[in-house]
């Protein structure tokens, strides 16, 4: 898996579609897509016409997908991976991971009241992991993880599963660093991909807090891009490689492809990780709050 890759959220129809092709003529080999984005479809049709014309091959090409919150029940889990495949018209996912640590009724995307939610209690989170491996035996994905998940959540499932989560897709840039799950998962063995890498600024007006910071406008980013020739947000994207993981910036530009692609030749060195270090504020663009539901146990998603 290339450590630079494709995001999708908010990405869809031809714009998505169009974003695929660029990424692959740009070199990238890692598109991240979740059945709620809305664009697998859209991402299927484009990896088979590059594939039919010889441009790639599906093995070269790394798939992400996501088990949304509805399908946590064990009987819902590969059905609605078999869905994910039938509309990216692919065999077989190289990851698959448990989108949220929330579970819904089926049929419920966005839940509005109690009664929408499974608490963990009703649909424990080893029993749709059990389907996961499951689903990775028999060979519809090649590897399983999660997203979303505290220390907490990945240490429970560790203990209790098979196969060990070999993913943790998390938010993360230097205004949220969360070291001590980096640590946790550098111990474990799992890897992370860092999602929201440049803020997340294109969500809309409802997902975003009142002055919330931009990652692009920070005097200490600016000046490091500034010293190596680079872009705030080229800069905002090596840093999650010299931590060792990989990362997904979302665009549908072909020029924003191509400079995040780039990004992996920028020769940060330690003088400006140790600025960038000095940043952290645990500051999340995407709090968790939209599935609190203490009557169903969901008090503080990311254990904080």
């Amino acid at each position: 898996m290339q450590a630079i890759g494709l995001g999708t959220w908010k990405a869809t129809g031809d714009e998505v579609k169009f974003a695929i092709k660029e990424a692959i003529h740009a070199g990238m080999r890692h598109i991240d897509t979740a059945m709620i984005y809305g664009n697998e479809t859209e991402i299927g049709e484009a990896l088979a016409e590059l594939v039919e014309q010889g441009i790639v091959k599906r093995e070269d090409v790394f798939i992400t997908s996501k088990l949304w919150n509805d399908a946590h029940r064990p009987d819902t889990v590969i059905p609605a991976l078999q869905e994910s495949l039938r509309k990216l018209q692919l065999d077989y996912l190289d990851l698959y991971l448990i989108h949220w640590p929330v579970a819904t009724h089926p049929g419920i995307l966005f839940p509005s009241k109690p009664s929408d939610y499974l608490s963990l209690e009703e649909v424990p989170i080893i029993d749709t992991w059990r389907e996961m491996e499951k689903a990775k035996k028999q060979g519809l994905v090649h590897h399983i993880g999660v997203s979303n998940f505290s220390k907490k959540k990945l240490q429970d499932l560790v203990v209790k599963a098979t196969l060990k989560p070999e993913m943790n897709q998390v938010e993360m840039h230097p205004l949220l660093q969360q070291q001590d799950l980096v640590d946790y998962c550098e111990r474990e063995g799992i890897m992370i991909t860092a999602y929201s890498p440049l803020g997340s600024g294109d969500r809309t007006p409802e997902m975003k807090a009142a002055n919330e910071p931009n990652l692009m406008q920070i005097q200490e980013i600016k000046a490091i891009a500034q010293k190596h020739k680079a872009t705030p947000a080229q800069v905002l994207i090596n840093w999650h490689t010299h931590r060792n993981m990989a990362v997904i910036p979302k665009s549908t530009s072909r020029d924003h492809i191509i400079a995040n692609y780039q990004a992996a030749e920028i020769p940060l060195d330690q003088e400006d990780l140790n600025t960038i270090a000095k940043l952290d504020r645990n500051y999340r663009f995407i709090d968790g709050k939209f599935f609190e539901e203490p009557e169903k146990g969901y008090i503080n998603i990311y254990d904080e």
